[in-house]
């Protein structure tokens, strides 16, 4: 990875995105090969965060900080900032073991970004987010890049990946392909049958409901499994076309 440069790694479920991320920050050691990492401030976030402390979130953050070398001035000014930020509800003085997914997700993010990393790595860090924080995190990231940090995140909505990605890498059956054009992707356009949990179908990148019903997005190639799946419970298929993310 190049500094300046935000990777997303997509992938089916359980190909290995997350063991990538570990390799990436050396919480794992490969089996073969080596691993180059010149960085030497790194951040991580992963895709579980454990919160379960007697620690409000504003003092967790605060020593943190302080492990990090900030003064206990600048610790509490940084995680006040992105706490702030990122709109922490309940306030930064609730205990963490109380927080909500969302909420922790945010405290997680938050320790990430105490002091200005080279390499920050994100484990689905969108995950349990609303709305607001969101467009919060992306230009965290977005500005976290600007200030010369490689970052690096998984994530499963194809529209996340296209509004925050500079380069758009696939792991499919341990190979890594990058795209270095556009990532070609298909659309699917469905009327339900039978109840389906899309958003834990191993190919669907994005769900989007409309009145009509929804609309899944799937790498291109690997979408003849939801199709076959959607049938089989009686769901009707109305469209399907390609698109591209650029």
């Amino acid at each position: 990875m190049k500094a300046g440069e935000l990777l997303a790694l997509i992938g089916a479920n359980g190909s290995g995105k997350s063991t990538v991320l570990k390799l990436m920050v050396g919480l794992s050691r490969p089996s073969t090969g080596t691993v180059q990492r010149t960085a030497r401030v790194v951040s991580y976030v992963p895709d579980v965060f454990a919160s379960h402390d007697r620690l409000s979130a504003s003092s967790y953050l605060r020593h943190l900080g302080r492990i990090r070398g900030l003064s206990t001035q600048a610790a509490r000014a940084r995680a006040t900032e992105l706490l702030d930020l990122l709109a922490l509800s309940g306030g930064a003085d609730t205990p963490m073991r109380k927080l909500s997914k969302g909420n922790a997700q945010k405290v997680a993010l938050a320790q990430a970004l105490l002091t200005p990393p080279r390499l920050l790595v994100l484990d689905e860090p969108w995950s349990g987010l609303d709305a607001t924080a969101h467009a919060t995190l992306r230009e965290l990231l977005t500005e976290t890049a600007e200030q010369g940090a490689a970052v690096a995140f998984t994530e499963h909505a194809a529209e996340v990946v296209r509004s925050t990605a500079t380069r758009v890498c696939e792991l499919e059956r341990g190979v890594l392909t990058t795209w270095t054009q556009q990532l070609s992707l298909t659309e699917i356009s469905l009327v339900p049958g039978t109840h389906i949990d899309w958003s834990r179908h191993p190919d669907v990148l994005e769900v989007r409901r409309h009145d009509a019903g929804l609309t899944l997005t799937l790498p291109t190639g690997s979408h003849d499994a939801a199709l076959l799946t959607a049938l089989n419970h009686g769901w009707s298929v109305t469209t399907v076309r390609q698109v591209t993310a650029e």
